[in-house]
Formats: C-alpha cells, structure tokens, sequence
C-alpha cells in the first residue's frame, strides 16, 4: 500500500496558531462559518444529534434517519480568491474548539492522480480513502470519537471530473469510480472523517459526486458590507480616514468593465501594495490606498477557457 507521505502533505494537528489566524481573517463568511460548523459536527459526531433529539423533542424523532447515511463530503466552490481553499484548511480549528476535540487535518496531494499507468489512480486514491478510514476507526470507540479527521482535496474537478467529458481517459474515469467507492465505503460508517472538495469548476465535477454531497458551499466575491469589513479590519492602526475606506469600497467593487475585487484581492494585493508603497520612508497615507485601488485589475472572473 502506498505510504501516507507519498498520499499527503504532511498532516496538521488543529487548532494550530497558522490556521487558526487563517479562519478569523476569513471576514464576511459568519453563516457560512455557522452552517459549516454544525453540517461538520453532526458528521463527525452523530451522537449529537440523538442527544439534541433526546433534549429537545423527547427522543428520537423520524428526521433523524434522512442523516443515517448521509455521505461525510462536502463541496466548496468558488472564483480564485474567495476564501474556499482557506477555509476548508482552517475551519477545522473552529470544529476543535466545538467539539472539544483534536481534528487532524489531510490534504491530498494532487501527486495521487498518479503518472497514468493502468490501475495506479484507482490503486492510490483507495489507498488514500484506507488511511483515511483506519485513522478514523483508531480514534472512535463506545464513548463516541476521540479525534476527527478532515480530509482536503483542492483542485477537485482534476481528480473527479465528469465521466461524461468525450476526451475522458480511461484511467481518469476509474478514478472517479475509485473516488466514489471511497466516499460510499464511509457514508454510514459513523467514523469521525470528513471529505472537503474545493474547485473552481463546479459543472466539471462528475454527477455522481455532487449527489453525493452532504452540502455545497457556494463562495462569492465580497459586497459592499463584506469589502468595508474586511478594508476596515486589514487597515486597523493606519490612520485611514473612514470616508476614504467607504471610497475605496466603492473603488473596488464591480462595474459595468470588470468584476469587484475577490478577498485575496482586498488582503493579498491592495493593502500590502499600499504598506510596500509607504515603506521604509513614510507612513501609508489615504491617497496609496485610493489611487492603488483605481491602479490595481481585480483577479479575472475563472472560465473553463481559462
């Protein structure tokens, strides 16, 4: 079988300061966060559920059996820069904090769709999803889980594209089928492990996974009061003037020639170009920000062309 560090990068137990920071700069995404929370919890630890039951209506109730066999996948998808890969690295910290629990974080390397020799895709994507359930049974037991498992594919729609592509090899489509066995072989296991795909092409992804999903999130580029949020929380400290945020707000969102500003856009490109403006010979001064907010293209909108 193939060895973890040859299936993933190296694994990370959360919360972990890194990501922890991760998830609370993620500004604008609180129902997203909330949603994610509880849609992972009763995944993880599906005792929750019959004890809120229990508490709340007097014991089991008839819902409780739509969430018997629920598939523990969840899809995250999104434009470049809009928090979904950060997100599905990080909210893990947050479920600790839930929980009570440690959760351990996978993230697949995309080195598993193999070199395309018959049979090594399907071998190392079940390999993958083995390690996956032999962690998850380690840490499960009588007294409920112990531990939880998140598991991170990025790039999704390269290893699960639809079988429905013409140009589909086929050892790709053996993959997908690997990848479904996968996530079959843990919906109704009741182990404390979770699948997070993240893509940028949610119509590439094959049929087959989406039905499968317990839930997709959908990640948007930021509106006004998402913009404002996060341009008053990154420029803390500065000195910028509050009608000169509420103008780069209005700079930075969508017009009738190009998209609005994606979050990466706001925290990766505008104010450390605005900090790098200033520095070492002077502080960074209202007018950086406004003339780099009309200076800077936001991140193209992704097409299958591109």
């Amino acid at each position: 079988m193939t060895s973890q560090d040859d299936l993933f990068h190296p694994i990370i137990e959360l919360p972990e300061p890194t990501r922890r920071a991760r998830y609370d700069r993620l500004i604008g995404l609180d129902s997203t966060k909330l949603r994610l929370r509880k849609e992972a919890a009763l995944l993880a630890d599906p005792r929750r559920l019959q004890a809120w039951a229990f508490t709340h209506h007097g014991g089991d109730v008839a819902a409780l059996t739509l969430f018997a066999d629920r598939a523990p996948l969840f899809v995250f998808t999104g434009d470049v820069g809009s928090g979904k890969s950060a997100l599905a690295e990080s909210f893990g910290c947050d479920l600790a904090d839930f929980l009570s629990l440690p959760v351990y974080l996978y993230r697949l390397k995309l080195a598993t769709r193999g070199s395309g020799l018959v049979g090594e895709m399907t071998s190392l994507i079940g390999d993958a999803f083995t390690h996956m359930h032999t962690a998850g049974k380690r840490v499960s037991g009588p007294e409920g889980a112990r531990a939880v498992q998140i598991l991170v594919v990025d790039e999704a729609d390269a290893l699960v594209q639809s079988r429905e592509a013409q140009q589909m090899h086929h050892e790709d489509r053996a993959g997908v089928d690997a990848f479904l066995a996968g996530i079959d072989s843990l919906a109704g296991a009741r182990l404390p492990v979770v699948v997070v795909l993240c893509t940028n092409r949610l119509g590439a992804l094959d049929p087959a996974v989406m039905r499968r999903a317990a839930a997709t999130f959908t990640f948007a580029r930021p509106n006004d009061d998402q913009r404002h949020t996060v341009l008053a929380q990154a420029l803390d400290g500065l000195g910028i003037r509050p009608g000169t945020i509420r103008k780069v707000v209005e700079l930075t969102g969508p017009t009738a020639d190009r998209p609005g500003y994606t979050f990466s856009d706001l925290t990766q490109r505008l104010v450390p170009a605005a900090v790098f403006r200033a520095f070492p010979d002077r502080p960074v001064t209202d007018d950086d920000l406004l003339a780099l907010a009309e200076e800077l293209e936001p991140t193209p909108v992704f097409t299958e062309e591109r």
